[in-house]
């Protein structure tokens, strides 16, 4: 299958894709647009969402249900009634949410969420990372590090060694020793660095949201670079895969066999002639490839 587009309408800022393997339903945020949003392949049915406030990120659950991070905190979807419960908030003394909210995050394998945030305008590398923990009916949120901008790219290894988390706007790739069974993350080190905008210079991309795939490499979407990278697990380029948006965000593996890539797009701010283009700016695109990624880590609301 080459990359093609999906049936679907653009979304201003498309992010957060999974693939729910019980419903075989392909899920994902558009945040400008505060929506979650759902597509059934095999029928083309769409469900929409709309958000009280921008969903950076959704994960399935394993009571049925979606956890979204919200600007302000997390929050239970019902699909079924399109109700929303608070799990946790976070403390406005560390994310004023004048500034501040939620964006990319995934679930453990323990079925913790973590959460990066966004700081807007970048004044200062406030964002941090975030880890929401339910047991026994009770959530409880900590901030696990800090010092970014715009936190993305939060992806784990497959032994559980690893935990990836980028700073869009530094252009860098961080990579933490991870335990999955405490929870705990330690030793951050920068994994890999990406050239910035310069005048003359034909320009590769920022990284954005990313998934990774049984043999541990690490696809990760270059924002504004109008391709996918797929890295090893030593940071070295494997593939680098064009699309046909200037701003693809993130992606995920899905169908039966997770040998399918999604991936989604922005549209808001870009100009015209990418929104208007045979393939806009926002659209969701799809491809087959030959490794198949990790499936989708449920969150366990205890």
């Amino acid at each position: 299958m080459p990359l093609q587009a999906l049936p679907l309408p653009p979304s201003e800022l498309g992010e957060s894709p999974f693939w729910h393997p019980q419903e075989k339903r392909l899920y994902w945020c558009d945040i400008a647009g505060f929506a979650v949003n759902a597509w059934e392949p095999d029928t083309g049915h769409r469900w929409h969402w709309k958000m009280p406030s921008e969903p950076g990120c959704c994960a399935p659950s394993a009571d049925g249900k979606i956890v979204i991070g919200l600007r302000d905190g997390f929050y239970h979807l019902d699909c079924m009634t399109g109700a929303l419960a608070c799990l946790a908030t976070l403390p406005a003394d560390a994310h004023d949410t004048r500034l501040l909210r939620l964006n990319d995050g995934k679930c453990d394998t323990a079925g913790r969420l973590w959460a990066g945030s966004m700081i807007s305008p970048r004044t200062q590398p406030a964002a941090a990372l975030w880890r929401l923990h339910c047991t026994a009916g009770h959530c409880t949120v900590a901030r696990m590090a800090g010092d970014n901008f715009t936190a993305n790219g939060l992806a784990f290894s497959p032994d559980n060694h690893w935990m990836y988390w980028s700073n869009t706007p530094e252009h860098r790739i961080d990579r933490f020793a991870f335990d999955a069974t405490t929870g705990r993350i330690s030793d951050r080190q920068p994994w890999v660095r990406f050239a910035p905008k310069a005048a003359g210079e034909a320009y590769g991309g920022r990284p954005d949201g990313a998934s990774v795939d049984v043999d541990g490499n690490y696809w990760v979407a270059m924002y504004e670079g109008a391709s996918i990278l797929q890295l090893s697990p030593a940071g070295d380029v494997l593939r680098r895969i064009a699309t046909p948006v200037q701003c693809p965000t993130m992606v995920c593996f899905g169908g039966d066999d997770l040998r399918t890539l999604y991936i989604t797009s922005a549209r808001a701010g870009r100009p015209a002639t990418e929104c208007e283009a045979a393939i806009p700016a926002g659209s969701l695109l799809r491809m087959r490839v030959d490794i198949p990624g990790l499936p989708v880590n449920f969150f366990q609301p205890g």
